[in-house]
C-alpha cells in the first residue's frame, strides 16, 4: 500500500446542472411560468366560468413572457446580458467614444474633429 500515491487535486464540477435544457436554475422561470398560467386559467375557467378560449388567451402571455425572458436573455449567455443589453438601450454608448460628452477644445473656435485638415 505505500506505492500509492496522494495528492490533492480540484475535480470540482464547474457546471451549474442542467435541466429541461436548461443551464443553472433558469427552469425555475419556466415552471414557474407555467404553474401560474395554469393557476390562472383555472381561476378563470373553473371558479369564474369563462369560456375556454378566452382563458387560455388570458393566461398565455403568463408563460410565453418568463420563457421567452429565459430564451432570449439567459440561455446559453454570460453573466450580467440582459443588463448590458438593456444599459446599451438606454445609453447607446458602451464603451465607445462619446463625443457629446466630450468637453469643446477651449482653444478652437470652430468645428472639432480629431484630425488636422490639410491644406
Amino acid at each position: 500500500m505505500s506505492e500509492l500515491r496522494i495528492t490533492d487535486t480540484n475535480s470540482v464540477n464547474d457546471s451549474k446542472g442542467r435541466a429541461l435544457g436548461l443551464e443553472g436554475n433558469d427552469f425555475l422561470y419556466v415552471i414557474g411560468g407555467f404553474v401560474a398560467a395554469f393557476a390562472c386559467y383555472l381561476l378563470l375557467d373553473v371558479l369564474l366560468g369563462t369560456a375556454t378560449l378566452p382563458s387560455i388567451l388570458l393566461a398565455l402571455p403568463i408563460l410565453v413572457l418568463p420563457t421567452a425572458w429565459v430564451l432570449l436573455f439567459r440561455h446559453n449567455k454570460p453573466n450580467g446580458y440582459a443588463e448590458d443589453f438593456f444599459d446599451q438601450l438606454v445609453t447607446g454608448e458602451g464603451w465607445s467614444f462619446a463625443a457629446r460628452n466630450q468637453p469643446a477644445h477651449p482653444g478652437r473656435t470652430g468645428p472639432t474633429t480629431h484630425e488636422k485638415r490639410r491644406t
